[in-house]
């Protein structure tokens, strides 16, 4: 059954190769039936890979091939939650290794665009207490590109840097 609310997500052509890393990287994460171009459209030709279903850490999506006329931005990500430096370590990674490329605050783009933010669970938490504490977790984030867990746990003790 499908669910009643799914991500699509716009790729120019690769929507399959994209997918199949997806799975490859994250857990609970799997490709379903590919779906085929059953008549030419404005961004693909019949008889080519259309639409793949596919899930990320159990979230229902769509990698829909609909060409290069909507690129990816910033004003979507997806944002995978994470408990070590060596799973943080690990996704980005697989991100960044695979052709994808650094941003800023944990954010980073992979090859085909989409934008992920790597984010430890250390740090949604510390911000969620607010106060002094969220401000120096907040202000330790902000001079990363990954996520540093021990940077982030001595802001939250309030060590001097």
């Amino acid at each position: 059954m499908t669910a009643k609310n799914t991500i699509c997500v716009w790729y120019d052509r690769d929507a399959e190769e994209a997918a199949n890393f997806y799975a490859s990287v994250f857990p609970d994460s799997h490709v379903g039936p590919v779906q085929y171009a059953p008549l030419d459209s404005p961004g693909n030709t019949a008889g080519n890979v259309m639409v793949v279903p596919f899930t990320v850490c159990g979230v229902e999506c769509i990698g829909l091939n609909g060409g290069p006329i909507f690129p990816h931005t910033e004003a979507f990500s997806f944002q995978i939650a994470t408990d070590t430096q060596e799973e943080t370590d690990r996704y980005w990674n697989a991100i960044v290794g695979n052709g994808g490329a650094p941003s800023e605050c944990g954010w980073c783009k992979d090859k085909w665009g989409v934008n992920w933010q790597i984010t430890p669970r250390v740090l949604t938490d510390a911000l969620a207490q607010g106060g002094a504490v969220a401000e120096r977790s907040f202000g330790a984030m902000m001079h990363m590109q990954k996520i540093d867990h021990a940077a982030i746990e001595s802001a939250i003790r309030g060590d001097a840097s």
